[in-house]
This record gives C-alpha cells, sequence and structure tokens, in this order.
C-alpha cells in the first residue's frame, strides 16, 4: 500500500469575503469624507470665482440681476491695431461683475430713467439688449450688447475636438 494522503481540498479563497468587503466599505467611506471636506472648504473670492452662485452674488444690483436678466463677467480691453507692419495690441483686460437685461426686461432701465429715446431706439433697431456695471442707483455703465451664439460653448465640446479652423 502506499502511504499517500489523498489531497483535502484546499479552501478557496472569494474576493467577497467579509475583511476585504469591510476594507472596501472603509475606503468608500473615507473616499466621500474627503470629497465633502475638500469641497466644503473650497473659498470663493475675487481669485477664485468658482460658482455661477458667486456671480450672480457680485452682480450689481444681484436680485433685479437675477429677476429680470443673467449675472455675467464683464470684460473692458482696448485693442489697437497698427497697419505698417501690421499687429494687434490688447490691453490687459479690466474684470468686473455685471448683469445682461432680458429684451423683455428694458423697463426697470426705463423706470429709473437710465436710457435716452435715442438709445434705446438704436439698440432695438439692432434687436441688441441692454447690459450694465455698477449699482443702478449711482451712475451705472450701460451698454447695448449683441447676443452671439455663433462661437458656440467650447466647454460642451470634447477636448481638443473644435470646430473651428485655426
Amino acid at each position: 500500500m502506499s502511504d499517500k494522503i489523498p489531497n483535502s481540498p484546499k479552501p478557496q479563497t472569494s474576493i467577497f469575503s467579509p475583511v476585504v468587503m469591510a476594507i472596501v466599505a472603509a475606503a468608500v467611506v473615507i473616499g466621500i469624507a474627503l470629497g465633502m471636506g475638500l469641497s466644503t472648504s473650497v473659498t470663493s473670492s475675487p481669485e477664485n470665482v468658482a460658482s455661477r452662485q458667486y456671480i450672480d452674488e457680485m452682480a450689481p444690483n444681484s436680485q433685479i440681476c437675477v429677476q429680470y436678466g443673467a449675472s455675467a463677467v464683464t470684460m473692458d480691453a482696448r485693442f489697437f491695431v497698427t497697419f505698417n507692419p501690421f499687429s494687434v495690441y490688447v490691453s490687459r483686460p479690466k474684470m468686473q461683475p455685471g448683469c445682461v437685461l432680458r429684451r423683455t426686461d428694458w423697463a426697470i432701465l426705463d423706470q429709473r430713467n437710465l436710457l435716452s429715446p435715442e438709445q434705446e431706439r438704436e439698440c432695438k433697431n439692432s434687436m441688441n439688449t441692454f447690459a450694465f456695471t455698477g449699482d443702478l442707483r449711482d451712475s451705472p455703465k450701460i451698454d447695448c450688447v449683441y447676443r452671439n451664439d455663433a462661437a458656440g460653448n467650447l466647454f460642451l465640446t470634447q477636448a481638443g475636438a473644435t470646430s473651428q479652423s485655426q
């Protein structure tokens, strides 16, 4: 007879063992806690405009702006073009909070006598709308602005897949 002992079955280890599941659960809980901690520690400041809510709060006359239009970031820059040699120069943009009114809500500017009939006629004839910076009670800067949707929102396209020719 042979002295060999038949092979006894080896215990199979499952990846769903209680120890593995406990480690995975702990990692998920720690990950969620870290994510919540990091997201609540983001501070909104002029150096870190992180949300639409911050832009809405900083808009001039924010309650009026949200009710009758949309808050915006305005950029004032000057462009200089030379022709011999041909070059384009741009000044450093000045960024400030602003508000774009819906075409149907110009009355808010009329009620405060902030528009001349000529300004309103010119803007209406061009199918544009008004935008402003500064407090409506303290000489705001009002401009007739044109909506340009032709450029598209490149934040919504896949990275590197722009349709514009360069």
